[in-house]
């Protein structure tokens, strides 16, 4: 008998599909705790939480039989996926099921704003009737900007179009081939969002890119009738510079359904009518709950009986069976996509990929996939792997050309990537000495020799003596080893890059310094590890 531990609140549909399997029995013990948990855990096939039980490694410390783990929802902070991979338990969630009523929800703050629903429903239980005061808008005709165009933000889209706005599109990574078959005007700045839009809603994760995307300088730039949404992740709207925008009239309106602390400690929203708040309310339907119990059930069964496993968020990692160097060229091929990940800012447009000497002789695989999630991850919320990139990736229009050349050049056998954004395009090409050791060779023509571990900085320069003394005696002002350096020139046009391992992250204060350095064109911080 299989049986399929439940800890956390389930819809009973998800229950009654585990218990309608031949085989499967559904065990529910909700509210334990992590030391009871720990302590039954191996005596189960499988386990489906949602956010309130947490698998920490204590808890995976004698995973017995236990073969999976199903979130039903996105979000898996809550699950040590690294310990679960070293037991090789797999972990698995449904980033679809809440598609629709995140959508939905969008749609209804929208039209709460426009039509004053919340301050008017107020003033009438209050014993008022002003009619005049509560005065509405349309959504027809209106501008829609919409930043992200991932499964939510194409769901909005989809939606605002059947009260026949203009779709404004924006996606940092890179826009869904059928995007524009679908009616939205794709954008490539963010400025022109600002500008022309109506109405904003945010449908990207929050990162080191989309934290503070908009903030003071860019609610600027909106007209004073913008209403913003944000139904995605707190702190992608600076709280602040809406706040402080809502107080000097410059918007017309904002809903927040997401916070940066949640529940939040802050309540300074309230005193504005046109400012609508609620609790993180995105996929809290009936349907949602439903479907996402149902899921989570179909696909932990499905995996632990040995059909096909979907939505792995943690694909076995490379076999033994894979030969030693491949697998350490997937290795640098991941450490490479997220170095031009972090180099090359905007969106994507083109991806290749090129193999050259002896490892173009072999099967690559594993090694571009390793790149594409390096390149990707910081794009998505959910962990990327060798199953669940390739499909994402494509659902977001990216197909990465592969080449490859048995002939041998400068070293024996190398592997590059080139990446072309909206903005830029870097070219990285690293290699493997003695099967072991990664390195970094060259970057956008400049050739550079540098380990490609830790935290990385890169700065592209005017190429002038006191370089390498002048960066160094900034690391070390701010107590910072540099591990390895690698530094390349042209000297035809008088430029030159430096690639530095360090031994720690630098700060916010000794990046700004090193930028603000006479010969600095461009600097870079990336973390590998």
């Amino acid at each position: 008998m299989i049986k399929v531990l439940v800890t956390d609140k389930l819809a009973q549909e998800g229950i009654d599909l585990l218990n309608s399997v031949d085989g499967v029995e559904a065990v529910v013990k909700t509210g334990i705790s992590e030391a009871e948990l720990a302590g039954i855990i191996g005596e189960h096939d499988g386990l489906i939480i949602r956010s309130g039980t947490k698998v920490t490694a204590e808890v995976l410390s004698n995973p017995g039989k236990l073969k999976g783990i199903a979130r039903a929802g996105v979000g898996v902070d809550n699950i040590d996926i690294p310990e679960a991979t070293r037991k090789g338990i797999l972990v698995m969630n449904t980033p679809g099921g809440n598609t629709l009523s995140a959508a939905e929800h969008t749609m209804a703050l929208m039209l709460s704003m426009s039509r004053n629903v919340v301050p008017a429903c107020n003033s009438l239980k209050g014993g008022a009737w002003d009619r005049k005061k509560y005065m509405g808008s349309q959504l027809n005709g209106k501008v829609l900007g919409v930043i992200g165009l991932g499964r939510i933000g194409m769901a909005v889209a989809k939606m605002a179009q059947g009260f026949n706005m203009k779709i404004l599109g924006y996606d940092p990574l890179a826009a869904p081939a059928d995007a524009e078959k679908l009616g939205i005007e794709v954008v490539e700045s963010l400025e022109r969002v600002f500008k022309e839009a109506d109405y904003i809603s945010v449908h990207v994760p929050r990162n080191e890119q989309t934290v503070n995307m908009i903030d003071t300088e860019q609610i600027k730039m909106m007209k004073p009738t913008v209403r913003l949404v944000n139904c995605a992740r707190g702190g992608i709207i600076n709280e602040d510079a809406v706040y402080n925008a809502l107080s000097e009239g410059r918007i017309a309106g904002a809903a927040l359904d997401v916070y940066p602390k949640e529940p939040p400690e802050n309540t300074r929203f309230t005193e504005f009518e046109k400012c609508l708040v609620t609790p993180h309310l995105g996929a809290s339907t009936e349907e949602a709950q439903i479907e996402v119990a149902v899921e989570a059930a179909q696909i932990l069964v499905d995996a632990i009986k040995g059909g096909p496993v979907r939505n792995a968020l943690n694909a076995p990692s490379i076999s033994g069976a894979v030969p030693v160097i491949v697998s350490q060229y997937a290795e640098l091929a991941r450490r490479i996509g997220t170095l031009v990940s972090t180099i090359g800012p905007g969106r994507i447009k083109e991806v290749e990929v090129r193999y050259r000497g002896s490892i173009a002789e072999m099967a690559v695989e594993p090694v571009t996939l390793n790149f594409a999630i390096g390149l990707l991850q910081r794009h998505f919320e959910m962990p990327l792997n060798m199953v669940n990139v390739g499909v994402l990736a494509k659902e977001r229009g990216i197909s990465i050309d592969e080449m490859k050349n048995p002939e041998a050049k400068d070293v024996a056998a190398s592997f590059s990537a080139k990446v072309v954004t909206d903005k830029v395009t870097r070219t990285v090409t690293g290699s493997v000495f003695g099967e072991r050791l990664l390195r970094i060779i060259e970057i956008d023509g400049f050739n550079v020799e540098m380990t490609p571990q830790g935290s990385v900085l890169v700065i592209f320069n005017d190429d002038k003596p006191g370089v390498i003394g002048s960066v160094g005696t900034v690391c070390g002002r701010h107590n910072i080893n540099i591990c390895t350096m690698g530094v390349g020139q042209k000297a035809d046009e008088q430029k030159a890059a430096l690639a530095v391992s360090l031994d720690r992250e630098p700060d916010a204060k000794a990046v700004e310094e090193l930028g603000k350095l006479d010969f600095v064109n461009e600097i870079y911080v990336c973390k590998l590890d």
